[in-house]
């Protein structure tokens, strides 16, 4: 079966992806403040349903009939929505940094190079291996100049771990078994599947607390639209249309681009040693995305 073409809008999708995804790391840092862990993943991810109830309603968007179809959609939701942000939440409630976790999971374009010849039937040459490599460098640079890793919490580093496998599974389960179906349907299932996770692991491991006030308010609006509904269907749409070797790289510029908004919003400084990394991580980013030319190149 030929894939469908690429829309339009897709072209941007890249930057604007990098955007919400790279802010939402300094707008969950101020949520936090206010809210336990899991418990404000569950309150997002109700909150995302709350919206796209109405909206599955209203639009009635054609659905899959295939039992399979739905098990794929559960499976990306298990892995991306449930086990990924589960996991990053939890690594950060046992003691790891934010830079940690961030460090640990910048390691995904890598797996995704590793993995991706056998489970996503494409091929990753040399340049693009020499990009992955500058990438990874790049954002450990950054990270490491702001000094913000902390790796002794063993089960903290356990979990970033498991967010970093979730991520990796997630990206290449969408590359090998996503099919087109209506974001508004698709992001039902998967953040059903992330709601039904979270709430109990919540209740079991937290005491709930959420203390209302304007800021979390305003965090938990940007973290339900900015990234639950804008940035997870660009980045599926993106991988869905392009390589999984290429779409992952894009995560070596979040460090770079968090650092930066965390400067604008927070005052966070950037130490000098940053900016050679974020260059590094910029110059990989060029080598593995940049088409070839040869009509093979894109695996199909």
């Amino acid at each position: 079966m030929t894939p469908a073409a690429p829309p339009a809008w897709l072209k941007a999708a890249p930057a604007l992806f990098l955007v919400l995804w790279s802010s939402g790391f300094v707008v969950l840092k101020v949520g936090l403040a206010y809210a336990d862990p899991l418990t404000f993943l569950a309150l997002r991810y109700a909150c995302v349903l709350l919206i796209l109830t109405p909206l599955l309603l209203a639009l009635r968007p054609p659905i899959p009939t295939r039992v399979s179809a739905w098990g794929h959609l559960a499976m990306v939701g298990l892995l991306l929505q449930a086990g990924y942000f589960c996991f990053t939440y939890l690594s950060l409630k046992q003691g790891m940094s934010a830079g940690g976790v961030a460090l640990i999971t910048s390691l995904q374009p890598i797996l995704i190079g590793l993995l991706a010849p056998a489970l996503a039937h494409e091929r990753v040459d040399a340049r693009r291996w020499a990009g992955l490599a500058l990438g990874v460098t790049g954002a450990a640079l950054v990270i490491v100049a702001k000094a913000s890793i902390d790796v002794l919490a063993p089960l903290g580093l356990t979990f970033a771990v498991g967010a970093l496998l979730c991520l990796t599974g997630g990206t290449l389960y969408e590359k090998r078994f996503g099919t087109q179906i209506h974001p508004v349907a698709s992001n039902f299932v998967q953040y059903g599947v992330g709601l039904a996770v979270s709430a109990p692991l919540a209740f079991w491991l937290e005491p709930m607390h959420i203390d209302w006030t304007g800021p979390l308010l305003g965090s938990l609006a940007y973290l339900v639209v900015g990234n639950s509904l804008v940035a997870i269907t660009l980045l599926l749409a993106m991988i869905r249309h392009g390589e999984a070797s290429r779409v992952s790289a894009l995560f070596f510029l979040v460090p770079p681009c968090t650092a930066i908004i965390a400067l604008l919003i927070l005052r966070e400084p950037i130490p000098p040693l940053a900016w050679p990394g974020m260059a590094l991580a910029a110059l990989g980013i060029l080598l593995v995305t940049r088409k070839t030319g040869k009509t093979g190149d894109d695996g199909k």
